[in-house]
């Protein structure tokens, strides 16, 4: 007989492929139900109610659309930790725990940090810094006020302290707004705009492009402010660790060593491809 799961996999096999198929459909019935993922392939019909029938089918619909699973559930796991995301950020990935595992095995042993995270997204940065590295001051920018809303919601239902920022970071002028930090950590945008062409359409559509994209002549733009920011406002020895398009970490090196960076580490993801830098203010 026919469960739930079973029915949620033909609708978007043609989508997503069977197997993420079935990944995607434990979690909505996880959702759903409350069970934990391991449970829900046992789930029947008869054993979600009315309300939860009419749920599934709206989720379903949306999924049909290629909205991504983590705006349906309105939730995506970073660092072990569920934060709220929805249109407003983009979408927590594996890619950049790894960009923060590397802060936190740097400054760990290190007393009273301050961090900023430039980008704030969801939070998931620097909540999790936060969460992390209990002793830190963490300070979070962000042009986005849409965006901003969404991280205090996030730090407040993971009860993390971060210093939040509305402010348009490319604006030199609002520099001086921000603190001198130990580190900075940064996932800019970084996607020249004539790559959308090629991007998964759940991405693209759903996903906010002013924090994906950046002009096809500049691709750098960040990188550059990010390394005057450093010069202008961090002491010698300062750490800078940025999340890279996988296809251009020669540029960012470029750009990086053009400023005058020292000691800048290219670093692959588990996927092995290069996706962070490391480099020390001289």
């Amino acid at each position: 007989m026919s469960t739930p799961r079973d029915h949620i996999i033909r609708q978007l096999s043609p989508l997503y492929g069977k197997e993420e198929a079935g990944i995607i459909s434990e979690m909505v019935l996880g959702k759903i139900s409350g069970l934990p993922r391991q449970e829900v392939r046992h789930i029947k019909a008869a054993n979600l109610s009315d309300q939860q029938q009419v749920q599934l089918e709206e989720m379903l619909e949306q999924l049909v659309s290629h909205r991504p699973i983590q705006y349906v559930l309105n939730e995506a796991w970073f660092q072990e930790m569920p934060f709220f995301v929805d249109e407003r950020v983009l979408i927590p990935r594996p890619e950049t725990e790894e960009l923060v595992e590397w802060v936190i095995q740097d400054y760990r042993a290190i007393a009273a940090p301050v961090i900023l995270d430039i980008g704030s997204g969801s939070g998931c940065i620097p909540i999790s810094l936060a969460k992390k590295l209990p002793t830190a001051q963490i300070h979070s920018c962000d042009l986005s006020s849409s965006a901003l809303t969404v991280a205090h919601l996030n730090a407040a239902r993971l009860n993390a302290v971060v210093h939040w920022q509305e402010l348009d970071f490319l604006d030199e002028s609002n520099w001086s707004a921000l603190p001198a930090p130990n580190c900075i950590v940064s996932n800019p945008p970084y996607i020249p705009k004539q790559e959308a062409d090629l991007m998964s359409q759940h991405v693209v559509v759903y996903e906010p492009g002013m924090a994906l994209f950046v002009p096809d002549q500049n691709p750098y733009l960040f990188y550059k402010a990010i390394a005057r920011f450093a010069l202008q406002k961090t002491k010698s020895g300062a750490g800078i660790y940025l999340e890279i398009h996988e296809d251009h970490p020669l540029g960012v090196r470029q750009v990086l060593e053009h400023c005058g960076m020292k000691n800048i580490e290219i670093r692959k993801d588990m996927q092995g491809k290069d996706r962070m830098v490391k480099a020390i203010r001289p």
